[in-house]
């Protein structure tokens, strides 16, 4: 089993960016794809990006609007997420997952292995 661990999370002002990162170990990373999510208080948790294992192909939720840039660094076996222009809507506990298969539409049942999570929030 996988263990992945999130770090980068925090308070920022709108306007204002993050970068997340997701530390994992327990498997070939360079085989792993992975992906973001994020579930805000009250809401189902929702896809934000997914990146293949050798950093293509990247897929974004489409409500992002170009605001979020996912990357990877198989040689220090961890993923990012750079987030600018953050709103108040992006407020949300942010989630890595690892799995095997890319998936352009990916559901969080498709991944085995997920992160504590990050809290990341923007105020206004």
């Amino acid at each position: 089993q996988a263990q992945l661990v999130e770090s980068g999370g925090g308070l920022v002002q709108a306007g204002g960016s993050l970068r997340l990162s997701c530390a994992v170990s327990g498997r070939t990373f360079s085989t792993t794809v992975v992906a973001w999510f994020r579930q805000a208080p009250g809401k189902e948790r929702e896809f934000v990006s997914i990146i293949g294992a050798s950093g293509r192909p990247i897929v974004y939720a489409n409500s992002l609007k170009g605001r979020f840039t996912i990357s990877r660094d198989n040689a220090k076996n961890t993923a990012y997420l750079q987030m600018h222009s953050l709103e108040p809507e992006d407020t949300a506990v942010y989630y890595c997952a690892a799995g095997s298969v890319f998936s352009t539409s990916p559901s969080s049942r498709h991944f085995a292995s997920w992160g504590q999570g990050t809290q990341v929030t923007v105020s206004s």
